[in-house]
């Protein structure tokens, strides 16, 4: 971006949140203008010093409300920390500012990133920019501010956290780009924790090209996250991904895997058009297509439950003392969770579910790394498939049964309980397994867009990328003719 267009462009877009947000509901909280226009300033000098510039400097970002930021405040959408102001910013954030962007505010969000439609936090529901005063759908959940705030123009890009498809569902929804990279590359220190051995930063965008940026931005080493990958790691994954694969010697063709256990009776009619046809493109192009099995997949429901329902597990006995006395301070749907993660840990139930959970989730990891045509770069060396004619490059599926739902049918699912929780049937495999995974959109006849996700193996982000790129152009150019 030019020197001069970059505080137009802030301005720009607070003018937008201002015209539309009072209707959507993505920010809770805006930076204001004078402190918007001094970054974009100082994002325009950086041109006059001659320096190498981040791609990254001046675009404007929004953060997901439990991502702390040292200026606002990051209340994770809870009336519990409804004044917390932190004295530091995440690394993520940091990063971004460091790079020149600059921050607008934070996004609406499910309290506590716990649901599926951005239903359940303190500031109300956050209404899909597709929405007509008619007709208003879901946004998806628990990152629906930040895909919202990006749908709807009201940014460049957009973080959020995505445990189980809080990103990826979403961008669905909205019609934009949902990414979650492997797990362990982006830092999440200072980012509010739920479930720990799922968390994930993600980054939302308009297209593959812009969430690749803000991932080469952010995907570095940090000291402070012990989940963080060292050196050493990261070393290996990219020895690993410079390897030329065999679909990179056979004239760019990528075996595609289609796994049969996804293509359940709930997928509406245009999503799976939408599918279906999508392989079909990209098996005229000489793309091999393959059915996998990946039994295991089918039962990653309950252990994902389990592992989203235990924000009490860390909790001291004397902090549940206080937890138990603020209880109002918590939603309806916070305390259902604490309350189900707290029996799967106590002593008559741990067998049955919280360690039976654990095996699934192994055998979840076991089946990825089978049916994938390079091994995990940080597993052990690759064992035999599950089918060694089925070997894939990637995975491509759907993103959700269905397009964006009413919002008022799926607020009254939310308040039912476990049936809120399966719009994350088809993105909680990776997120068990720790893949990288995006959605991609498309824009069918039907009117509100269907994302379609694509998985590649651990590690694996650059070829991973490099078909999302491809897949994207194939859509812009084929879906919107539909």
């Amino acid at each position: 971006m030019a020197a001069k267009p970059i505080v137009q462009e802030a301005i720009k877009y607070l003018r937008n949140i201002q015209q539309r947000n009072g209707f959507l509901n993505a920010f809770v909280r805006v930076s204001p203008e004078q402190a918007v226009t001094a970054q974009a300033i100082a994002a325009s000098q950086k041109f006059e010093t001659g320096k190498s510039i981040s791609p990254l400097n001046g675009s404007t970002f929004a953060i997901k409300d439990n991502i702390c930021t040292k200026d606002m405040v990051t209340s994770c959408s809870s009336l519990m920390l409804a004044d917390f102001i932190p004295e530091y910013d995440s690394a993520v954030v940091a990063k971004l500012r460091d790079a020149g962007a600059i921050i607008i505010g934070k996004t609406n969000m499910d309290e506590f990133g716990m649901g599926s439609h951005s239903t359940t936090g303190l500031h109300g529901p956050v209404k899909n920019p597709n929405s007509s005063k008619l007709s208003v759908y879901s946004a998806g959940g628990s990152s629906g501010g930040s895909a919202a705030a990006v749908a709807g123009s009201l940014c460049f890009g957009a973080l959020g956290s995505d445990t189980g498809g809080s990103v990826r569902l979403p961008a669905s929804y909205c019609g934009v780009v949902g990414f979650k990279p492997s797990y362990g590359l982006l830092s999440r220190q200072g980012v509010i924790a739920y479930a720990n051995s799922l968390d994930t930063v993600g980054i939302l965008a308009r297209d593959v090209h812009s969430a690749q940026l803000v991932f080469d931005c952010l995907n570095e080493y940090d000291p402070a996250d012990p989940s963080s990958l060292d050196g050493h790691s990261r070393r290996k994954i990219q020895d690993h991904v410079a390897f030329p694969k065999p679909a990179a010697n056979q004239s760019c063709r990528w075996n595609f895997g289609v796994p049969v256990d996804y293509n359940v009776v709930e997928i509406s009619p245009q999503v799976k058009k939408a599918w279906i046809s999508t392989l079909a493109i990209l098996r005229d192009l000489g793309h091999n297509i393959k059915p996998v099995n990946m039994p295991s997949t089918r039962h990653a429901f309950g252990p994902h439950i389990l592992a989203i329902s235990k924000p009490a597990n860390g909790i001291s006995p004397s902090l549940q003392l206080v937890v138990a006395a603020r209880e109002r301070g918590f939603g309806k749907e916070v305390r259902r969770r604490i309350l189900l993660g707290s029996y799967s840990l106590t002593s008559e139930a741990m067998e049955n579910y919280f360690i039976h959970a654990q095996r699934i989730r192994r055998r979840i990891k076991e089946e990825f790394d089978g049916i994938f045509s390079s091994p995990n770069p940080l597993g052990p060396t690759q064992g035999s498939h599950l089918d060694p004619g089925a070997s894939v490059d990637f995975l491509i599926s759907p993103v959700s049964i269905s397009s964006a739902p009413n919002l008022e049918e799926v607020t009254k699912v939310d308040a039912s309980g476990v049936d809120g929780y399966i719009n994350d049937v088809f993105t909680v495999p990776a997120s068990m397994a720790g893949l990288p995974a995006i959605s991609i959109p498309v824009h069918g006849a039907g009117g509100l867009p269907i994302g379609l996700q694509v998985t590649a193996q651990y590690g694996d982000e650059k070829n991973l990328f490099e078909v999302a790129t491809l897949i994207e152009s194939l859509l812009e150019v084929d879906t919107r003719s539909t």
